[in-house]
């Protein structure tokens, strides 16, 4: 479904007309399918260089595409399931790859920071990667509670209610101030909408596949 019905179909919804709502209507036809594909990869080994990915799809979709109460609850749904699939794959791979998994994140300082602070406090660690947005990184402590012996449902129960914390509010946000989400793009932002998703999307598509790529690398390297 086109952006611009769906907002001329909400109520007291003024409509986005011309390249506006054909740009936002690149980034909107994800939809929840498209919202777990990025939740997994974005919650993987796989370092796309583009830190809160889901958070900025999650929150435009409840945004511009909620049309009932339920809209958001799917939209965080997909978020969430996309998410622990992603982030227990990266769990399960630190705990594969014991220390060798952590030395492919390096030996540098931050490294040493992530070990120490998974040792000490393994549950909350976890939980704080995990609810905090950028710049707190996640995938170095999901591979680091694999690695240093975090079990699995420990990690679970840390990691999904979380998770589940996180989405909750952000669909909430879209939801709740969708509205003034779009008043603020109509009004300080016309004429940028569409460089800007343009730009984004673009950064998605080459971010992911430089991820794929050097993890790829990086594995052989192991091998």
């Amino acid at each position: 479904m086109a952006l611009a019905s769906v907002l001329d179909a909400a109520p007291d919804s003024p409509g986005m007309k011309g390249s506006n709502s054909h740009a936002l209507g690149w980034l909107m036809q994800l939809g929840g399918a498209g919202l777990f594909a990025l939740a997994v990869i974005d919650s993987s080994v796989i370092p796309i260089p583009l830190p809160g990915s889901t958070d900025l799809v999650l929150l435009l979709l409840t945004a511009f595409r909620s049309q009932s109460i339920a809209s958001p609850i799917i939209f965080a749904s997909c978020a969430f399931a996309g998410s622990v699939i992603g982030g227990y794959t990266t769990w399960a791979t630190g705990k594969k790859g014991g220390e060798a998994a952590l030395d492919r994140l390096g030996k540098g300082r931050f490294v040493r920071h992530v070990e120490g602070w998974v040792k000490r406090n393994g549950l909350l660690s976890v939980a704080l990667a995990s609810l905090l947005p950028p710049p707190v990184p996640l995938m170095p402590f999901l591979l680091a509670a694999g690695a240093l012996g975090l079990s699995r449902s420990r990690f679970l129960i840390s990691y999904c209610t979380a998770r589940a914390a996180r989405y909750s509010f952000v669909a909430w946000l879209g939801y709740k101030y969708g509205r003034a989400v779009l008043d603020f793009w109509q009004r300080d932002l016309k004429g940028w909408t569409t460089p800007i998703l343009s730009l984004y999307i673009s950064l998605l598509v080459l971010g992911a596949l430089y991820g794929v790529w050097k993890y790829r690398k990086e594995g052989r390297k192991a091998k």
